[in-house]
């Protein structure tokens, strides 16, 4: 469900019917066209669940709007799509959620037009607040190194759910991958010969990744010590799954995410995350050990550079404060 959160350090939240109901009580040829949207996002252009359900929950948002007001979708106009911003303000809609949910609404009004289904694509003339970009936190290298310690740690005595966990962190700060890349990887999507592995990403776009010789031994303990005795031990193993979960199945996201916050809430004074900060961790360290940002973007998966170009502000942020320390003429 799309994000409803409120404007920062107001407390307040805009509320958001539940999908399935406000989808339900549109008409019907404007319910046949989200089905025929939802199709295309899910089989054309092989976006995940998630990301599915978050451009339909504005998309239903935007045509009940619609709907309530006595209008009809083929007249959809600039004015309509801004008056349902303007609503979704005063409901308490932050500027990063405004700015997501008009990109949502122009890439409807986009499809729709393309289909014929809009004389017109209102939505190119929409433009919203920009929203704050800002990352997380992320670790320090040497907290970096810390958190593997920690994990490596835990592995020593062969436990294969240890094993499993330490290979599940090495591999995320290794690579950077996504949470769901990690979870979806299989077996034969690990190449130790050449010490990299094979990612689906967003848009059912392939990767290769390259990791380290920290990762290599990581995963070779846990494929070779720890992965058959979850296998042996579960009824329903997930045969070609690179991670399993403690029943035999695929591992959930949600089980990866409490092992990394595990892993680094062992590290006093490092910043609580989940897989997606150790993401970030990665992509800082690398520009902060002389990665282009070219290389960085391609690594990550990232469709354009502008979303690489974030973790620059970090690393500047970090240099300006060394500076400020260091440098005998920086005050």
């Amino acid at each position: 469900m799309p994000s409803t959160e409120g404007p920062h350090g107001t407390g307040k939240r805009a509320r958001r019917p539940d999908l399935r109901a406000a989808r339900a009580a549109l008409p019907e040829p404007v319910r046949k066209l989200i089905d025929d949207y939802e199709r295309h996002l899910s089989l054309e252009r092989g976006l995940s669940a998630h990301t599915v359900r978050a451009y339909l929950g504005d998309v239903v948002s935007l045509l009940g709007f619609v709907d309530g007001n006595g209008g009809r979708f083929e007249d959809l106009d600039i004015g309509t799509l801004r008056g349902w911003l303007a609503r979704q303000r005063e409901e308490g809609a932050s500027r990063t959620t405004l700015a997501r949910r008009a990109a949502a609404a122009r890439t409807f009004t986009a499809w729709a037009h393309r289909g014929g289904a809009l004389a017109s694509d209102p939505g190119g003339r929409l433009v919203a607040p920009r929203a704050h970009r800002k990352l997380p936190g992320v670790l320090r290298a040497e907290q970096a190194s810390d958190v593997m310690r920690f994990s490596a740690a835990g592995a020593e005595q062969r436990d294969p759910v240890a094993l499993r966990d330490s290979a599940i962190v090495e591999l995320l700060y290794a690579t950077g991958v996504r949470v769901s890349e990690l979870c979806g990887l299989d077996v034969g999507d690990v190449d130790f010969s050449r010490r990299v592995v094979l990612v689906l990403g967003k848009g059912g776009k392939e990767r290769v990744v390259p990791f380290g010789v920290p990762a290599e031994t990581a995963l070779r303990a846990w494929l070779d010590e720890g992965r058959g005795k979850l296998t042996v031990e579960t009824k329903e193993p997930a045969k070609a799954a690179l991670f399993l979960g403690a029943r035999g199945g695929r591992l959930d996201p949600r089980a990866a995410r409490r092992i990394v916050h595990d892993a680094v809430g062992s590290v006093p004074g490092a910043n609580d995350m989940g897989p997606h900060g150790l993401r970030h961790s990665a992509a800082t360290h690398l520009l902060e050990g002389g990665a282009d940002l070219r290389s960085v973007q391609e690594l990550l998966g990232h469709a354009t550079l502008a979303t690489t170009q974030l973790y620059t502000h970090v690393t500047v942020d970090r240099l300006k404060a060394i500076h400020d320390r260091a440098h005998p003429r920086a005050r």
